[in-house]
């Protein structure tokens, strides 16, 4: 009898997670974390055993058991972008933990989410919380997978209960791209091009600045999806994040990149956030050593503004923390309407501190909420209509569908 079970330092399993809906309700906590200070001591960590799946196979005259599993099963979405973000988690845990770098040791798992599965229809169209992370966050909490990779402008501001996100990778360029095979920038656009983009941010501010273009909104897919329809003759140009080109090494496919001035990024965009369960030790331990502290403050930040709109805003929103020449943090906010003709913004500045941070992104939304006015979002809900209706929607599933976007 021959039997074997095939392991790679690197392997690709697609999982199917099962319901744990009792964990999405209100006690869920809050996803901006705490003011905990960074975890930078060395982590030590014994060289670890290789942990087992029992695999039984039967004869006649006895059972052979045969174990092979990870030590670090890393879930994630099946998307190229979503599987690059999950191998740079991967080489940075081998980097910092070498013993990691042992056949088997690190495992991948892909899991489709809801936001996967369907492309059809505009995301409001979806209904649910979590479009592209509740399944990934089920399995965790099934321990199915030991940590999850997310882009954290997927990932709602409040988590499940049992679930944390202490780690946060360096931010790669939160600047958009400008993608066109006719024109090297949107000011040479002809009047009336066409331009995709399912990002209701990115449109605002793109008619705000050049009222004579159309917009695109249910433009979704993948990157490769994406430039197949730009090639195709669908639209005249799209706008991408530039993170997530970099990230799959595609910029050169990049016309131009638009400034910040030009068109301030979504709140965390090109953050991973990587989470686990909240008693889980050894992976907080592991990801301790991962944590890019400047990172976690500016999306700490910009998510607290983003916390603060959602319990009434249905508009487009962006946010952008930075550090800036002389250390402290610069943060740049904005709401719109989805057609352009209103953008609201304002500015912070601030110590580079959790508290001082969180407390700039707060104040910021509470300007806006009070400059906007109950009118405005009122207007915004009804230029929602072509999205479908939203009255039943919860403001978590709003926050995705305002900021969801690549």
């Amino acid at each position: 009898m021959e039997s074997a079970i095939a392991s790679a330092s690197l392997a690709l399993v697609p999982l199917k997670s099962r319901r744990v809906s009792s964990n999405f309700s209100s006690s869920s906590i809050s996803a901006l974390g705490s003011n905990l200070p960074c975890r930078k001591s060395r982590v030590l960590v014994r060289r670890p055993r290789v942990l087992v799946t029992r695999a039984s196979v039967a004869t006649d005259t006895e059972q052979e058991t045969f174990t092979k599993t990870a030590v670090i099963r890393i879930g994630t979405r099946g998307s190229p972008l979503a599987l690059a973000q999950a191998h740079e988690t991967r080489d940075k845990l081998i980097k910092s933990h070498p013993e990691l770098a042992e056949e088997g040791a690190i495992q991948i798992v892909i899991i489709k989410t809801t936001g996967d599965k369907i492309l059809s229809q505009p995301l409001a169209d979806i209904g649910g919380k979590g479009l592209f992370t509740k399944e990934i966050d089920e399995a965790l909490l099934n321990a199915e997978i030991d940590i999850a990779v997310h882009s954290m402008k997927d990932v709602p501001t409040y988590l499940p209960d049992k679930i944390i996100l202490p780690c946060n990778l360096p931010r790669e360029d939160v600047r958009d791209a400008f993608i066109c095979l006719t024109a090297s920038s949107l000011a040479e656009l002809p009047k009336g091009s066409t331009i995709g983009t399912a990002s209701l941010r990115r449109k605002s501010q793109l008619l705000n600045r050049y009222p004579t273009l159309n917009v695109l909104e249910n433009f979704r897919g993948n990157v490769q999806t994406r430039l197949r329809k730009l090639n195709e003759g669908v639209v005249q140009a799209t706008l991408l994040a530039l993170a997530g080109l970099k990230r799959l090494n595609m910029t050169e496919h990049v016309t131009s990149v638009l400034s910040i001035e030009d068109m301030l990024p979504a709140v965390a965009q090109g953050a991973i956030g990587i989470a686990c369960r909240n008693d889980d030790e050894k992976m907080i331990n592991y990801l301790a050593s991962l944590n890019h502290e400047d990172t976690r403050l500016a999306v700490a930040c910009e998510r607290a503004f983003l916390e603060k709109l959602e319990g009434s805003c249905r508009t487009p929103i962006a946010g952008y923390a930075q550090r800036n020449a002389d250390g402290n943090c610069i943060f740049k906010a904005l709401v719109a309407s989805p057609n352009g003709t209103q953008v609201l913004e304002t500015s912070r500045e601030g110590p580079y501190a959790y508290e001082d941070m969180v407390k700039m992104g707060v104040d910021a939304g509470e300007e806006l909420l009070s400059r906007a006015g109950p009118g405005f979002f009122s207007r915004e809900r009804e230029e929602w209509s072509d999205f479908g209706s939203l009255s039943s929607q919860s403001p978590i599933l709003l926050r995705l569908i305002l900021c969801a976007e690549l």
